[in-house]
């Protein structure tokens, strides 16, 4: 829920990527049994869904929303569409770091300027989500341009996210501003190879969005969960 940065510098996008990781074991520093255990690397599972796949069902764009969007506060010109498909909502753009929420040792007010510790969307336990360990995207908050909640998408709802040849699962977490679009959670970027410094991180162009509809998932910290129904969503989307 941040107020976006400034479009990245080139020398932050020329930071280096930070290698695969799995994703984290547990979506906040409490156990839970639906949110414990660690999520298998996609691109191990010879059966997954592949970032060529995924794009070339997202090629074309039946635009839904009445506008377009900015990808920074400093951008010139709005140029990006939110698509519809039968099945899912896509949006092609940058990635800022969303840090927000819970306050820890990577996402607080030392790490970046403009945390907040909460999310629009909180955890099971009626807690602000942790940005840090919960791979999660925002949407922009609901607007004449386009409300997410009549798309069938809301918190918890499961999004893919597609970076080269990398994809990876989470959920819809926060929202934004009503004009910017194209931000993720600190541990979505992490799990994408991109930088995820709230400050100095983030990728410029090249990612795109699959949030898929009606796919609410519970709890929301559960990256399990949304790992399992994100690659099962994926293999319909793609005619698997």
């Amino acid at each position: 829920m941040r107020t976006r940065m400034l479009a990245l510098t080139s020398a932050a996008c020329g930071a280096a990527l930070l290698g695969a990781a799995a994703l984290p074991a547990s979506a906040s520093g409490s156990s839970s049994g639906s949110a414990s255990g660690s999520a298998q690397e996609p691109d191990a599972d010879a059966g997954v869904v592949t970032a060529v796949e995924l794009l070339a069902e997202v090629r074309a764009c039946s635009r839904i929303s009445k506008g377009r969007y900015r990808t920074d506060s400093g951008s010139a010109k709005a140029t990006v569409p939110v698509c519809g498909t039968r099945d899912a909502v896509f949006w092609k753009a940058d990635m800022d770091i969303d840090c927000d929420g819970r306050k820890t040792r990577a996402c607080n007010r030392k790490t970046d300027p403009y945390f907040l510790p909460e999310t629009a969307f909180q955890s099971s336990r009626g807690e602000p989500l942790d940005s840090a360990a919960l791979p999660h995207v925002v949407v922009p908050g609901p607007s004449k341009v386009w409300d997410y909640r009549k798309s069938g998408l809301t918190g918890g709802s499961v999004v893919a996210v597609v970076y080269r040849d990398r994809v990876r699962y989470g959920v819809i977490g926060d929202t934004g501003p009503t004009g910017i679009i194209g931000e993720a959670s600190y541990a979505m970027a992490k799990a994408l190879g991109i930088d995820p410094d709230p400050s100095t991180g983030g990728a410029e162009s090249g990612v795109t969005y699959i949030a898929f509809k009606n796919s609410r998932i519970s709890p929301i910290e559960s990256r399990a969960r949304a790992q399992s129904r994100g690659a099962a969503l994926a293999r319909e989307f793609v005619g698997r």
